[in-house]
């Protein structure tokens, strides 16, 4: 099994995490995105959309991380057999891609990587109200949950990756206390790396 990975992704670590917990041995082959190494014509073959991560499993590839997880945590414990449990899962794995990784990532994504000029000052501005948004989503739902749904999951995964980071992204999470515990949580789980 290999993982083309990006170190510092929050959807590249959520596969490792996630690898590491399972105990599957997997190589991985760093790709540089900020040198061009995921638009070069060589990883297009691997993945056309020329992002990682990509996992490739014997010649099975398979992209997109959240994808990964579920295919990663089929027959395990941390995706439920229970039909609703196993849609909440993927509720908030769909929540996480949509409403969370767009505004929190991205902005993490652009202090670390861009040039502090107008564009990306608009850029940030434009993101503040939805991540904002999507934090207190998730603190009202660990309000009546010690995770996502119920016990630790590929939801949690998917939401640790780049939440515990969210101050990179100028995301304090001082007012979270429900997620500054989750975190924590989270960190505690068997198999836990850091990123």
């Amino acid at each position: 099994m290999k993982l083309y990975n990006v170190t510092y992704s929050g959807n590249s670590y959520k596969v490792r995490l996630l690898l590491h917990q399972l105990g599957i041995p997997c190589a991985i082959i760093e790709v540089d995105i900020l040198k061009g190494e995921s638009r070069t014509p060589e990883f297009l073959k691997i993945n056309p959309n020329g992002r990682t991560p990509v996992l490739d499993d014997d010649g099975f590839v398979l992209a997109e991380s959240n994808a990964i997880l579920a295919y990663l945590a089929q027959g395990t414990r941390y995706l439920p057999d229970d039909r609703r449990r196993w849609a909440l899962v993927f509720q908030w794995m769909f929540f996480e891609q949509n409403s969370h990784e767009p505004f929190i990532a991205a902005s993490r994504f652009w202090l670390m990587h861009k040039p502090d000029n107008p564009e990306r000052a608009d850029v940030l501005a434009a993101k503040r109200e939805s991540g904002w948004a999507a934090l207190q989503v998730m603190e009202d739902q660990l309000g009546k949950n010690d995770f996502f749904v119920g016990d630790y999951t590929i939801a949690d995964i998917a939401l640790f990756a780049y939440t515990h980071v969210s101050r990179e992204g100028n995301f304090p999470l001082d007012d979270f206390p429900k997620i500054r515990a989750w975190i924590e949580r989270v960190k505690a789980q068997p198999g836990f790396i850091p990123m």
